[in-house]
Protein backbone atom coordinates (compact mmCIF):
# COMPACT_ATOMS: atom_id res chain seq x y z
CA UNK A 1 0.00 0.00 0.00
CA UNK A 2 1.57 3.92 -0.93
CA UNK A 3 0.98 5.37 2.69
CA UNK A 4 2.15 8.61 0.85
CA UNK A 5 -1.33 9.24 -0.56
CA UNK A 6 -4.13 11.02 0.70
CA UNK A 7 -7.11 8.83 2.35
CA UNK A 8 -10.42 9.19 0.77
CA UNK A 9 -13.31 7.92 2.95
CA UNK A 10 -16.26 7.68 0.70
CA UNK A 11 -20.04 6.35 -0.16
CA UNK A 12 -20.29 6.15 -3.85
CA UNK A 13 -24.58 7.33 -3.45
CA UNK A 14 -23.90 10.28 -0.84
CA UNK A 15 -24.35 13.31 -2.82
CA UNK A 16 -21.98 14.86 -0.56
CA UNK A 17 -18.77 12.10 -1.19
CA UNK A 18 -20.05 12.62 -4.83
CA UNK A 19 -19.19 16.36 -4.69
CA UNK A 20 -15.73 15.68 -2.81
CA UNK A 21 -14.60 13.05 -5.41
CA UNK A 22 -15.19 15.32 -8.47
CA UNK A 23 -13.40 17.97 -6.98
CA UNK A 24 -10.93 15.66 -6.33
CA UNK A 25 -11.16 13.30 -10.01
CA UNK A 26 -11.07 16.70 -11.61
CA UNK A 27 -7.80 18.21 -10.24
CA UNK A 28 -6.33 14.62 -10.97
CA UNK A 29 -5.20 13.95 -7.68
CA UNK A 30 -4.29 10.48 -6.76
CA UNK A 31 -6.28 9.58 -3.38
CA UNK A 32 -6.44 5.64 -1.89
CA UNK A 33 -10.88 5.43 -1.98
CA UNK A 34 -12.10 3.89 0.85
CA UNK A 35 -15.84 3.00 0.27
CA UNK A 36 -17.64 2.42 3.33
CA UNK A 37 -20.49 0.55 4.69
CA UNK A 38 -22.36 3.14 6.44
CA UNK A 39 -23.83 0.09 8.40
CA UNK A 40 -20.80 -1.18 9.50
CA UNK A 41 -18.03 1.91 9.52
CA UNK A 42 -14.29 1.11 9.96
CA UNK A 43 -12.42 1.38 13.42
CA UNK A 44 -10.35 3.36 11.15
CA UNK A 45 -12.84 5.99 9.86
CA UNK A 46 -14.57 5.74 13.54
CA UNK A 47 -10.71 6.45 14.68
CA UNK A 48 -9.83 9.65 13.03
CA UNK A 49 -13.50 11.54 12.77
CA UNK A 50 -16.10 10.78 15.38
CA UNK A 51 -18.81 12.15 13.80
CA UNK A 52 -17.96 9.49 11.28
CA UNK A 53 -19.45 10.97 8.37
CA UNK A 54 -18.36 10.72 4.66
CA UNK A 55 -16.58 12.12 3.15
CA UNK A 56 -13.49 12.22 5.20
CA UNK A 57 -9.80 12.96 3.50
CA UNK A 58 -6.93 11.91 5.79
CA UNK A 59 -3.96 13.63 4.69
CA UNK A 60 -0.23 11.93 4.83
CA UNK A 61 0.40 13.83 7.48
CA UNK A 62 -2.26 13.05 9.40
CA UNK A 63 -4.54 16.05 8.96
CA UNK A 64 -8.15 15.52 8.38
CA UNK A 65 -10.88 17.09 6.40
CA UNK A 66 -14.57 15.49 7.36
CA UNK A 67 -16.51 18.44 5.12
CA UNK A 68 -17.13 18.31 1.77
CA UNK A 69 -16.66 21.55 0.96
CA UNK A 70 -13.55 21.79 2.58
CA UNK A 71 -12.30 18.79 0.79
CA UNK A 72 -13.32 20.11 -2.70
CA UNK A 73 -11.42 23.35 -1.19
CA UNK A 74 -8.52 21.07 -0.82
CA UNK A 75 -8.10 19.40 -4.21
CA UNK A 76 -8.35 22.75 -5.99
CA UNK A 77 -6.30 24.55 -4.45
CA UNK A 78 -3.62 22.03 -5.85
CA UNK A 79 -4.61 22.39 -9.17
CA UNK A 80 -7.30 24.21 -10.67
CA UNK A 81 -6.92 23.99 -14.29
CA UNK A 82 -10.52 25.94 -15.67
CA UNK A 83 -11.06 28.07 -12.22
CA UNK A 84 -13.59 26.42 -10.54
CA UNK A 85 -12.83 28.12 -7.71
CA UNK A 86 -13.84 31.40 -9.33
CA UNK A 87 -17.27 30.60 -7.98
CA UNK A 88 -16.79 29.57 -4.56
CA UNK A 89 -18.36 31.73 -2.95
CA UNK A 90 -21.48 31.47 -4.48
CA UNK A 91 -24.58 32.15 -2.45
CA UNK A 92 -26.50 29.26 -4.23
CA UNK A 93 -24.05 26.69 -2.19
CA UNK A 94 -25.32 27.93 1.39
CA UNK A 95 -28.73 27.78 0.10
CA UNK A 96 -28.51 24.30 -1.37
CA UNK A 97 -26.78 22.48 1.72
CA UNK A 98 -29.24 24.46 4.31
CA UNK A 99 -32.95 25.23 3.34
CA UNK A 100 -32.60 22.67 0.07
CA UNK A 101 -31.26 20.07 1.62
CA UNK A 102 -33.59 20.11 4.35
CA UNK A 103 -36.60 20.03 1.67
CA UNK A 104 -34.84 17.38 -0.21
CA UNK A 105 -34.80 15.19 2.89
CA UNK A 106 -38.48 16.19 3.50
CA UNK A 107 -39.32 14.92 -0.02
CA UNK A 108 -37.63 11.63 -0.63
CA UNK A 109 -38.51 10.97 3.04
CA UNK A 110 -41.99 11.90 3.37
CA UNK A 111 -43.36 9.31 4.94
CA UNK A 112 -40.90 10.59 8.08
CA UNK A 113 -42.33 13.94 8.10
CA UNK A 114 -46.26 13.21 7.87
CA UNK A 115 -46.73 16.87 8.70
CA UNK A 116 -47.35 18.01 5.49
CA UNK A 117 -47.59 15.83 1.96
CA UNK A 118 -44.89 15.05 -0.55
CA UNK A 119 -46.27 17.57 -2.63
CA UNK A 120 -46.01 20.34 -0.31
CA UNK A 121 -42.08 18.77 0.20
CA UNK A 122 -41.85 18.72 -3.61
CA UNK A 123 -43.05 22.40 -4.01
CA UNK A 124 -40.49 23.42 -1.49
CA UNK A 125 -37.96 21.67 -3.86
CA UNK A 126 -39.17 23.58 -6.88
CA UNK A 127 -38.45 27.16 -5.31
CA UNK A 128 -34.56 26.28 -5.30
CA UNK A 129 -34.94 24.73 -8.33
CA UNK A 130 -36.91 27.82 -9.96
CA UNK A 131 -33.67 29.71 -9.05
CA UNK A 132 -31.01 27.76 -11.31
CA UNK A 133 -33.29 27.26 -14.11
CA UNK A 134 -33.74 31.45 -14.54
CA UNK A 135 -29.88 31.45 -14.19
CA UNK A 136 -29.50 28.91 -16.95
CA UNK A 137 -31.64 30.72 -19.25
CA UNK A 138 -28.75 32.89 -19.92
CA UNK A 139 -25.83 30.66 -19.16
CA UNK A 140 -24.87 27.14 -19.96
CA UNK A 141 -23.66 26.76 -16.18
CA UNK A 142 -24.48 28.82 -12.74
CA UNK A 143 -21.20 31.19 -13.56
CA UNK A 144 -19.44 31.98 -16.07
CA UNK A 145 -20.86 30.14 -18.48
CA UNK A 146 -18.29 27.38 -18.10
CA UNK A 147 -18.02 24.61 -15.42
CA UNK A 148 -17.10 25.56 -12.16
CA UNK A 149 -17.13 24.74 -8.15
CA UNK A 150 -20.88 26.01 -7.94
CA UNK A 151 -22.05 23.43 -10.53
CA UNK A 152 -20.23 20.59 -8.73
CA UNK A 153 -20.92 21.31 -5.22
CA UNK A 154 -24.90 21.58 -6.33
CA UNK A 155 -25.40 19.09 -8.71
CA UNK A 156 -25.00 15.62 -6.35
CA UNK A 157 -28.55 17.21 -4.66
CA UNK A 158 -30.26 18.15 -7.88
CA UNK A 159 -29.53 14.64 -9.16
CA UNK A 160 -30.87 13.11 -6.10
CA UNK A 161 -33.83 15.12 -6.48
CA UNK A 162 -34.57 14.50 -9.92
CA UNK A 163 -34.30 10.27 -8.69
CA UNK A 164 -37.39 10.65 -6.28
CA UNK A 165 -39.76 11.25 -8.87
CA UNK A 166 -38.09 11.01 -12.44
CA UNK A 167 -41.75 11.71 -14.27
CA UNK A 168 -42.45 14.81 -12.49
CA UNK A 169 -39.01 16.17 -12.89
CA UNK A 170 -39.74 15.27 -16.55
CA UNK A 171 -42.80 17.40 -16.80
CA UNK A 172 -41.86 20.54 -14.76
CA UNK A 173 -41.09 23.68 -16.84
CA UNK A 174 -37.58 23.86 -15.98
CA UNK A 175 -36.02 22.38 -19.06
CA UNK A 176 -32.65 24.57 -19.43
CA UNK A 177 -31.91 22.87 -15.93
CA UNK A 178 -32.61 19.41 -16.99
CA UNK A 179 -30.53 20.69 -19.93
CA UNK A 180 -27.58 20.74 -17.61
CA UNK A 181 -28.60 18.10 -15.13
CA UNK A 182 -28.37 15.59 -18.44
CA UNK A 183 -24.95 17.39 -19.52
CA UNK A 184 -23.72 16.33 -16.21
CA UNK A 185 -25.42 13.25 -15.34
CA UNK A 186 -23.69 11.76 -18.72
CA UNK A 187 -20.33 13.35 -18.37
CA UNK A 188 -16.77 10.94 -18.74
CA UNK A 189 -15.94 13.06 -15.01
CA UNK A 190 -19.17 12.05 -13.38
CA UNK A 191 -19.39 8.84 -14.72
CA UNK A 192 -15.42 8.38 -13.39
CA UNK A 193 -16.40 8.86 -10.25
CA UNK A 194 -19.32 5.97 -10.28
CA UNK A 195 -17.58 3.36 -10.45
CA UNK A 196 -19.08 0.60 -7.81
CA UNK A 197 -16.18 -0.55 -5.77
CA UNK A 198 -16.79 -3.29 -2.90
CA UNK A 199 -16.76 -1.82 1.11
CA UNK A 200 -13.10 -1.69 2.04
CA UNK A 201 -12.01 -3.63 4.80
CA UNK A 202 -8.63 -3.32 6.71
CA UNK A 203 -5.62 -5.27 4.52
CA UNK A 204 -7.50 -4.99 0.86
CA UNK A 205 -5.83 -3.98 -1.61
CA UNK A 206 -5.46 -0.44 -2.02
CA UNK A 207 -8.16 1.42 -5.18
CA UNK A 208 -6.18 4.67 -6.26
CA UNK A 209 -8.55 6.83 -7.23
CA UNK A 210 -8.38 9.72 -9.77
CA UNK A 211 -9.11 11.27 -13.45
CA UNK A 212 -8.54 13.54 -15.55
CA UNK A 213 -11.90 13.70 -17.27
CA UNK A 214 -12.57 17.54 -17.77
CA UNK A 215 -14.03 17.77 -21.41
CA UNK A 216 -17.26 19.91 -19.78
CA UNK A 217 -15.67 23.61 -19.86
Amino acid sequence: MNNTLPILYSFRRCPYAMRARLAIAYSGIEVELREVDLKHKPLELLNISPKATVPVLQCPDGHIIDESRDIMHWALQQHDPDGWLESIEHPLIDENDNSFKKSLDHYKYADRFPEYSQEYYQTECSLFLEKIENILKSSNFIQNNHLSYVDMAIYPFIRQCYFVNTSWFDNTPFSHLRAWLNKLLYSPLFDSIMIKHPAWKAHDKAIIFNSHSTELK
